[in-house]
């Protein structure tokens, strides 16, 4: 039995702060979900319910095709499934959608959501309309574990992973809002994803990969690999897995040049060092110069903007000689946030002692940042915490990562 003087269990180095899988609450109706199971587990749930394997075969192709190609929630639409088959589906199953809170858009067209999930956690999802794209930024996480000081959801805890369902959901939703069914590669205004909202993506691997995978499937939604980019603070381990299973473009929150400033405003670099994170970069399965990697790169005053700062920076991406795209995003100012943004000076001269090197690196116009849609800035309204409960969940971040 431990006793009051018994120190406390050290966490092993080795093991990362990722959640452990639980299963979700039962639905209250008993039926099953069918948004976010791969076509193999779609039939297999159809067999389970006591169709035959060859009646099973066909009713999950057809259904894939009426949820992921026509956006279709109703069984009574799929109008190639007879009317008696129609209401044993309904009994049995659901095509879900997030539920939403509230959807706010900006002056400059962005959208935003705040979504709830069937156990009352509530995450964010973001729109960002441009003349030639129109990008969603997609969560992965319900909080997040990474703490990175100068982002507002790190300042949240980390609840759970969201499902398969709960990522590919928030594809269909914005679909939905956008009159975008059914599915056609040729005048989407949803022409990208980035796996960029709340949450770091490698940390919830499997349903990611999963996830994706249907949004990329060529008879359903058929996004194409090259226009989705998951982004990650340097989840070092699970990088080549990402570019081997997943093979979208790859981000990195980069954000910092030396040890000491990444420490402090990306702590996982603690755990995975710079040298470490663009090693990994350089061995990334099919980074090239048509599909380069994407440095993300806040601009902080006085933190990290400095023109030793872009010369460094310069130096490290040409020495591990990575296909490089550099991001420079002006900080998003957020309530309690302890840094300010550069100057426009300060980034106009970084950007181009970047380009004079020959390294793209345009400054990113911030978007939403009147509803708090900007990067950086995305945390669920519903959650208010007392400054000395955040700087606790801190701590204990802290620990996690060693």
């Amino acid at each position: 039995m431990l006793t009051v003087s018994t120190p406390p269990m050290p966490i092993p180095g080795h093991i990362d702060p990722v959640p452990v899988p639980r299963a979700l609450p039962m639905r209250s109706d008993g039926r099953i979900d069918l948004l976010g199971l791969s076509k193999a587990n779609l039939r297999m749930a159809l067999e389970t319910s006591q169709l035959e394997p060859k009646q099973a075969k066909l009713r999950a192709k057809q259904l894939w095709h009426w949820i992921y190609n026509r956006g279709v929630t109703d069984f009574a639409l799929m109008t190639d499934i007879s009317k008696t088959m129609q209401p044993w589906l309904a009994q049995r199953f659901v095509i879900s959608r997030p539920q939403v809170v509230e959807a706010q858009v900006s002056t400059d067209g962005t959208r935003k959501w705040l979504l709830r999930t069937d156990d009352a956690q509530d995450y964010e999802m973001v729109f960002i309309p441009d003349a030639d794209r129109g990008t969603l930024c997609v969560s992965s996480q319900v909080g997040c574990t990474l703490n990175c000081t100068f982002c507002h959801t790190g300042t949240m805890r980390l609840v759970r992973n969201l499902t398969p369902a709960e990522i590919v959901g928030q594809v269909m939703l914005a679909r939905d809002n956008l009159g975008e069914w059914p599915s056609q590669p040729d005048g989407r205004m949803l022409t990208n994803i980035v796996m960029m909202g709340m949450g770091e993506p490698l940390y919830n691997f499997d349903s990611v990969r999963d996830a994706l995978g249907i949004v990329m499937d060529g008879d359903g939604i058929a996004l194409s690999k090259r226009r989705i980019t998951l982004s990650t603070s340097g989840v070092v381990p699970m990088m080549a897995r990402a570019g081997a299973e997943i093979g979208v473009n790859l981000a990195v929150s980069l954000h910092a040049v030396t040890k000491e400033v990444r420490d402090e405003i990306v702590p996982l670099n603690r755990k995975y060092g710079i040298e470490q994170l663009l090693q990994a970069c350089a061995d990334y399965p099919g980074a090239n110069n048509a599909r380069r990697i994407t440095f993300e790169y806040v601009m902080l005053k006085d933190k990290n903007d400095s023109d030793a700062d872009a010369h460094e920076l310069v130096r490290l991406l040409k020495h591990y000689r990575l296909p490089a795209k550099v991001n420079l995003i002006p900080f998003n100012p957020w309530p309690g946030a302890n840094y300010e943004c550069s100057t426009p000076e300060r980034i106009r001269s970084f950007s181009e002692i970047v380009f004079g090197a020959g390294i793209s690196a345009p400054v990113r116009t911030p978007r939403g940042r009147d509803i708090d849609a900007a990067c950086g800035q995305l945390k669920t309204a519903s959650e208010k915490k007392s400054r000395a409960e955040l700087d606790r969940i801190a701590e204990d971040k802290m620990a996690a990562l060693g």
